[in-house]
């Protein structure tokens, strides 16, 4: 008789989108809200990707990630310089 196969689940735990806010900005210090993820969602493709449980939309951690880091600008040393290097 065979075995059944358990289910293995990513070990990456998908966040509901305040849990997602929250995550941003407690990891990356980026100001963010769960409206603003809700409205990016809506009107944009600027957003972190998500996958929809039922009605619910859920964001795992290396796509919030990947968000995150897209939005910092690059490691300068003056204000000068940021300007140049955007």
């Amino acid at each position: 008789m065979d075995t059944p196969q358990k289910y293995n689940a990513s070990p990456d735990r998908l966040l509901r989108r305040s849990e997602a806010a929250r995550y941003v900005v407690e990891n990356y210090g980026i100001p963010c809200a769960a409206k603003t993820l809700a409205k990016l969602a809506c009107i944009s493709s600027q957003g972190p990707p998500f996958r929809r449980a039922g009605r619910f939309p859920m964001y795992s951690k290396a796509g919030l990630d990947a968000w995150a880091l897209a939005k910092l600008g690059p490691l300068v040393r003056s204000t000068s310089e940021a300007r140049t290097a955007s």
